[in-house]
């Protein structure tokens, strides 16, 4: 076995909710079955490449703080492939059974993107390797199309045409190393789709670059044969002042006037959510209502904090109707959750990365064992459907079928006996669930 940072720090087990070791499970059984699958099932739980093994600690105000020693000398090979062997040595520990990456993320650092793509032409091989020695699936690849200089000004979007074929370049080797790598999924985050300030922006010009960019993709996908599903990843603003992948319901509205709605679903993040003025349970179930749901981001923002912070999720109530809703929508079918969360600046200990994840899991673990409760006993939903039964009723059906004008409704007018609709009740009923 290759010497990483990691040597120090055995496999994690599960414990049980009593132990308090915290380099253990405490909730997450992998072989548990739930519902007819086991909890590894049903969460896909993946790790991601960047902020756990390229981030550095450093912020706006400060520079690195973490240890990281491949970080030293970014441009190296020889770095970028001990960066690989700590990686899959933490997924192993972890138990995690998918990961994800950005190019940059796993090649040595390019400054052209022709150097890029071959320097990650380098590491497919020993990735490969590694998949296959520690039986770890790619859940999502994606390319980095926001950090060089070039992408000061979008991607996609950029008003320089040359900027666009770079990051087509870029999109198409990554794509191409995705369906090598048997991903299950392909990104496409618009880090700078979008605009500081419409003094200089195009906003329909540029929106109409980015669809075709996308249409290029499809088409690509199409002809080297990849079957994972593309995905958005929504976000309001950050780097940019207004992307215009803001939220769930712009990019599908998006999509739906560039008729690309039957090739890209959605990638949620949980803090890009609340970024965006809503919850992240709102965001999961819009995607649901319109069939654009394929993965999710699981993090977390700080109220206090008016941009994207990237915590570890801490918050079972939450997380308890995100898998609930998972679930009655049938389940994940490419998708899964990517831990895209980050450590804070402080926590430079190795032992930091395990325990931070370890409580992410876990909280998904019991999550979905409350989850799993509230489906059984059926209150809830029971709820709802007592609550729009009238819209059962023959009259109503032929409403909703287009059979009934305003002109007939207006024959027949009965004044309506207001129905409470008992919120109190029901988030009483969910705190004894996840309390």
């Amino acid at each position: 076995m290759p010497k990483t940072i990691f040597n120090h720090i055995s496999k994690i087990k599960f414990r049980g909710s009593e132990n308090r070791d915290p380099l253990s499970f405490n909730w997450y059984e992998e072989d548990k079955v739930i519902l007819g699958k086991s909890m590894k099932d049903h969460l896909r739980i993946a790790i991601c490449y960047w902020h756990s093994f390229n981030w550095g600690g450093n912020d706006v105000f400060g520079e690195t703080t973490f240890n990281r020693p491949w970080l030293l000398n970014p441009t190296s090979h020889k770095e970028a492939l001990k960066k690989l062997d700590s990686a899959f040595d933490f997924f192993n520990k972890i138990g995690a059974p998918y990961f994800c990456f950005h190019d940059v993320d796993m090649a040595a650092r390019g400054e052209t993107v022709k150097e890029l793509s071959e320097n990650l032409k380098k590491m497919i091989d020993p990735l490969s390797l590694k998949m296959e020695e520690n039986d770890t699936q790619l859940l999502w690849g994606t390319a980095n199309l926001f950090s060089h200089p070039r992408y000061m000004a979008g991607a996609a979007t950029n008003p320089d045409p040359e900027v666009f074929k770079c990051a087509a370049f870029q999109v198409k080797n990554m794509l191409e190393a995705t369906h090598q790598l048997k991903g299950k999924n392909y990104v496409l985050w618009g880090g700078r789709e979008g605009y500081d300030t419409l003094l200089n922006t195009d906003i329909k010009k540029e929106l109409s670059q980015y669809a075709r960019f996308l249409s290029l993709i499809v088409e690509h996908k199409e002809k080297i044969g990849f079957k994972g599903q593309l995905l958005i990843e929504p976000k309001p603003h950050e780097p940019t002042k207004h992307q215009y992948d803001r939220d769930a319901a712009t990019v599908i509205a998006f999509l739906e006037k560039y008729n690309l709605r039957d090739h890209i679903k959605l990638n949620i993040e949980a803090n890009h959510a609340t970024l965006a003025g809503s919850s992240f349970e709102h965001e999961v179930a819009n995607a649901f209502a319109f069939n654009a749901f394929g993965s999710i981001d699981i993090n977390r923002g700080d109220p206090q904090n008016g941009w994207d912070t990237d915590q570890f999720n801490n918050d079972c109530k939450e997380m308890t109707m995100i898998i609930k809703n998972i679930i009655m929508n049938g389940g994940f079918k490419n998708g899964g959750f990517n831990f895209d969360a980050k450590l804070r600046r402080q926590s430079i200990d190795t032992e930091d990365l395990f325990t931070a994840h370890i409580g992410g899991i876990d909280i998904l673990a019991k999550a979905l064992i409350n989850a799993a409760t509230m489906i059984k006993d059926d209150y809830l939903e029971s709820f709802k459907k007592s609550r729009y039964q009238d819209w059962n009723k023959e009259e109503a059906q032929k409403i909703l079928a287009g059979e009934i004008s305003l002109d007939d409704m207006s024959k027949n007018i009965i004044e309506p006996k207001p129905k409470s609709g008992k919120q109190e009740l029901l988030e009483k009923y969910l705190s004894n669930i996840t309390d």
